[in-house]
């Protein structure tokens, strides 16, 4: 069982290694010159306006929610599309036919979800 996980865990450790080396090397080779103009907030070359903790329309949130969740459809439709592929070739107990009408079921939850958003005005700025 070791022998199976053994690369993942040496990928892991070279990449907390290669993460805490390169923070270190930094800490201990870069430059300290503070100054009272580098101490202070830059927001894209104009000077700081208004309070750091102002409000947020829910809009904002609610499309970011949104965006989320179409985005996690993206990433649960490839393992579906190299399953389907293999079965295509006879590869796997699954039939293709079945795995079809699996991905039609899932996209119409989603579309029904869109659908639903939509209609609620979820999309629309305007409101």
């Amino acid at each position: 069982m070791l022998e199976s996980h053994l690369p993942l865990l040496l990928t892991l450790v070279m990449a907390i290694g290669l993460g805490a080396f390169i923070l270190l090397l930094s800490a201990y080779l870069g430059p300290r010159r503070p100054s009272m103009v580098k101490g202070q907030i830059f927001e894209t070359g104009n000077p700081p306006s208004g309070d750091a903790r102002q409000r947020f329309n829910v809009k904002f949130f609610l499309v970011a929610i949104l965006f989320l969740v179409f985005d996690i459809e993206a990433v649960f439709i490839y393992p579906w599309a190299v399953v389907f592929s293999d079965s295509t070739r006879g590869v796997g107990g699954l039939s293709p036919v079945v795995l079809g009408i699996d991905m039609l079921v899932f996209v119409g939850i989603i579309l029904v979800a869109l659908a639903y958003a939509w209609r609620k005005g979820a999309l629309d700025w305007n409101r």
